[in-house]
């Protein structure tokens, strides 16, 4: 499978250099308005191929990215100490509009992977000027905040986080939900399992979980400037998630019909991902307090999206 990334910063390198890892794609091609930083970041990876797996990689301009199945859309401007997600909005959706249009032109049959922050907003302009069906434009959501949750979660459990099946959803940033109520560990209730092995959930350890994910990308941003490591290898999962039709269930972004009575946002929930891209939906069990904070959460991006007529 052939995969363009759009953006050879931070992220979109970290991206490229998982994929190669992993050996989610056959081919990768990097593409920067700084073409230098580009090639540069593709020979560079490209000297760890023998250490991992035999895919090409190399940068080009748009027309490289003729015969893509999936392009990666790591561009725009990133997110400074102490900035919101939200406030990215506008420099952001001016980038889209620009880049998505080129990107089609060369590569019109691929799947478009948001990845730039505010990411849901970002999936619903995305969506909208790219005019594709919303299956085809995937956000890269809250799959990394997921990955947070569950990663403290089989650290205070003291069980592999993989173990873990607990979701994110909703917003990829403040006003995300952590949904507790579902969790599960192996077939067995969070809370059940927690008491049986002598960690009972408190009120203060839901705090301290719910603060480590909720806050992770601000402690990370004021230690070194930006978040890259983690987001690179959830988007390296998409993509094998894409190339091999795994039908995965992914909490990934997308413009939805209705959530929680808001309509036509662009939030994450659990979605099966394939080689089509989205293929469904599958939301989680919500307690009453959990569906509240959703539809909160859907009310915030619907209306950061309609601010710019979205």
């Amino acid at each position: 499978m052939k995969v363009g990334i759009i953006g050879s910063g931070f992220v979109g390198s970290a991206a490229a250099y998982a994929i190669v890892l992993r050996g989610s794609a056959s081919e990768v091609i990097l593409v920067d308005l700084n073409e230098k930083l580009a090639r540069a970041q593709a020979e560079d990876i490209l000297h760890a191929i023998p250490f991992a797996a035999p895919v090409r990689i190399k940068s080009g301009k748009y027309p490289q990215l003729a015969g893509a199945n999936l392009v990666v859309l790591a561009c725009g401007v990133s997110q400074s100490s102490g900035e919101s997600r939200l406030q990215l909005l506008e420099r952001n959706a001016k980038v889209f509009e620009s880049v998505v249009p080129q990107v089609l032109d060369h590569a019109p049959e691929a799947i478009l992977l948001v990845v730039a922050n505010p990411v849901d907003v970002m999936t619903q302009v995305v969506t909208k000027v790219s005019g594709l069906s919303p299956g085809r434009v995937i956000g890269s959501g809250t799959i990394l905040d997921t990955a947070r949750f569950r990663t403290l979660l089989g650290k205070f459990l003291g069980v592999a986080a993989q173990s873990v099946h607990a979701y994110v959803v909703g917003e990829h940033g403040d006003s995300e939900v952590l949904i507790w109520s579902s969790a599960r560990v192996g077939g067995v209730s969070l809370f059940d399992f927690a008491a049986e092995h002598g960690h009972p959930i408190t009120g203060d350890i839901k705090s301290h979980i719910d603060d480590g994910v909720r806050k992770a990308a601000y402690h990370i941003i004021e230690g070194k400037g930006s978040t890259y490591y983690g987001i690179g290898a959830g988007i390296a999962r998409i993509t094998r998630a894409i190339r091999l039709d795994e039908r995965a269930l992914l909490t990934v972004s997308a413009l939805t019909a209705e959530v929680e009575g808001v309509q036509n946002v662009a939030l994450s929930v659990p979605r099966v991902v394939g080689a089509e891209g989205v293929l469904a939906a599958l939301p989680p069990t919500l307690s009453d307090e959990e569906h509240k904070a959703l539809q909160s959460s859907a009310g915030i991006l619907k209306e950061a999206a309609e601010k710019i007529g979205y």
